[in-house]
């Protein structure tokens, strides 16, 4: 598969490694393009999952990861009291469907749907054999409540009591990085929790552990370092990657690290990667027209995610990329993509890295709709505000200037869209400002500053003076 691959394309594997930012020396011929022995496809209902072998344990996974961060809700209660609770009969839906089709690898955490995603999961994947599936979930001690060492040996355990099982495949330190190593080493070194899971790892409770990473570069360096060192082995890590970071992370966000080079230093130690955020929160799915129109051109009959999902999983290192995927239409796209996965040539990655440059000119808010922020204390709808101002960037409706003779057309889409898809009581000239939702974000967006920027914006169209 891998020589016809490019042999079609005419590029030499010297050249696709090259293509995609590694050097053949550097990375000793290691891993861009897709290894004969690592990649497979398998036929499931109508189409072939294209599978990676985890080269630690020979866990045969599937390309495209299940991840449980956004699962649908159904709302209850009274009118008076209306609330949303995850919808459990879609998500087993979902998660049937999914195996079908040959996804085995489902992510998960005790901090994703508010706390709700562990049991969600749990429910949906307990309905089949276990050695079906894997899974992975963190150890998502944030909060200074969960940093003593009974507290998060507690977060532990419950993950096993509500993923309905006895181990878990893939455990991460989740979200390293934020806060330098004075909080990792609070949150991992000094309660002993790290040596915790690594004896839970030998008992077989856990079967691969690895780490996932946001942030300061210095804690990623130190932790691949303490493996060279000996102190122990990653089995995975998790990092961001998609075309816009893999070259110009820092340009869309001074704190991020390119992940050329995050995927480099995997490479270099022999640690697969799994990848998040391939789509940037959904934000390379809802790129501007005129960039949505030059992938059109291209390619007609896909979709403009498809060009994000198809990139991050093409290098050969890469063991699973994880997609949240809340309805059916985006699991039967998805599965489409990587059944089997099109690898992307050398032409279509200069493509893309123009592209990026071109998504970055549009200084969009970059939130990746996590919903780490919330639930927000004076109930703003934080991720809503922003998707909904993002996407009037994209659709250029966002006015500035009352001499444009778009505006009255743009300053309506973006007023009647604004109080379409957010509550008056939830939206952002309703901020006060009290920080509670900065710690919580792995982007480290200044929340308030962007919430005051907006509603000042927003109040300046509707008197018609923005």
């Amino acid at each position: 598969m891998q020589e016809q691959i490019y042999k079609n394309e005419g590029v030499s594997r010297r050249g696709f490694l090259k293509m995609m930012g590694v050097g053949a020396a550097t990375m000793a011929l290691a891993s861009c393009g897709v290894k004969k022995e690592q990649e497979t496809t398998v036929k499931r209902g109508e189409g072939t999952m294209t599978y990676r072998t985890n080269p630690n344990t020979g866990d045969v996974v599937s390309l495209l990861g299940y991840g449980m961060m956004r699962l649908p809700t159904i709302q209850v209660g009274d009118a008076e009291n209306p609330r949303q609770e995850i919808d459990q009969e879609s998500v087993n839906e979902l998660v049937d469907y999914a195996i079908e089709h040959g996804i085995n690898y489902f992510d998960t955490s005790p901090a994703y749907c508010q706390g709700r995603s562990e049991t969600a999961t749990g429910i949906a994947l307990s309905r089949h054999p276990r050695d079906k599936y894997f899974i992975a979930t963190k150890m998502s001690n944030f909060s200074p409540d969960t940093w003593p060492r009974e507290k998060s040996i507690e977060m532990f355990e419950h993950s096993l009591q509500a993923l309905q099982t006895d181990y878990i495949d893939y455990m991460l330190l989740h979200s390293v990085g934020g806060g330098g190593m004075d909080n990792f080493n609070t949150r991992y070194i000094d309660n002993g929790i790290l040596d915790y899971l690594q004896e839970q790892k030998e008992q077989g409770r856990i079967r691969n552990l690895g780490f996932s990473y946001h942030g300061d570069i210095e804690v990623f360096d130190t932790l691949l370092r303490w493996m060279d060192e000996g102190r122990l082995h990653w089995d995975f890590v998790q990092i961001q990657l998609n075309y816009v970071d893999w070259k110009h992370a820092k340009q869309a966000n001074p704190r991020n690290t390119d992940a050329e080079y995050l995927y480099g230093e995997l490479v270099r130690r022999d640690i697969p990667a799994v990848i998040m955020e391939p789509l940037l929160g959904g934000r390379l799915a809802n790129v501007s027209s005129p960039i949505a129109a030059k992938m059109k051109q291209r390619r007609p009959d896909d979709s403009v995610a498809s060009w994000a999902f198809r990139y991050a999983g093409t290098p050969a290192d890469v063991l699973t990329v994880l997609s949240g995927m809340t309805y059916m239409e985006h699991l039967q796209e998805n599965l489409a993509t990587y059944s089997p996965l099109e690898l992307i040539t050398a032409d279509e990655d200069e493509f893309l890295q123009r592209i990026a440059l071109e998504y970055l000119d549009n200084k969009i808010i970059i939130c990746n709709t996590c919903d780490y922020c919330m639930p927000c204390p004076y109930g703003l709808d934080i991720p809503g505000i922003f998707t909904h101002y993002n996407k009037c960037i994209n659709n250029d409706n966002v006015p500035r200037d009352t001499r444009d003779p778009r505006y009255a057309a743009a300053r309506r889409a973006f007023l009647v869209g604004y109080d379409r898809a957010i509550d008056k009581s939830r939206q952002a000239d309703r901020c006060i400002s009290c920080g509670e939702c900065v710690t919580h974000c792995p982007q480290s967006i200044d929340i308030p500053k962007e919430l005051r920027l907006i509603a000042d914006y927003t109040q300046a169209l509707r008197r018609g003076k923005a």
